[in-house]
């Protein structure tokens, strides 16, 4: 036999199911926000990152690949994130100073592209 509720039994189950609902959509909307987050930082970082870039390929002329392949060997090589390596690039712009192992490893990375241009 089937055991129907009433309808003093059934708010308690409609408040829950809307609870359950409301929790989904709370969940969805600060997970949206944090990719929403992540996605402004990301596009803001490759605005600095290609300005970087394109430095490198005004430094030593070169493609865009081998000006990324500069950033990320400095980048591995001070144990720095690439954003922030970008970041110190572009700001020497600004008269701000490059950090020394930056200047370094900017330098090797210039040196390789140079000798790999005479080959």
């Amino acid at each position: 036999m089937h055991h129907l509720t009433t309808p003093r039994e059934e708010q308690p189950l409609l408040t829950a199911a809307d609870s359950v609902r409301d929790a989904a959509l709370l969940a969805e909307v600060v997970e949206l926000r944090t990719k929403n987050k992540q996605l402004e930082q990301a596009l803001a970082s490759r605005a600095v990152i290609d300005q970087a870039r394109g430095m490198v390929m005004a430094l030593a002329p070169c493609s865009s690949e081998r000006a990324w392949e500069v950033l990320v060997d400095m980048s591995q090589h001070c144990n720095v994130k690439l954003r922030a390596v970008a970041t110190a690039l572009v700001a020497t712009t600004k008269n701000e100073t490059l950090p020394e192992p930056m200047q370094r490893e900017l330098r090797h990375g210039l040196r390789r592209l140079h000798l790999a241009d005479r080959r």
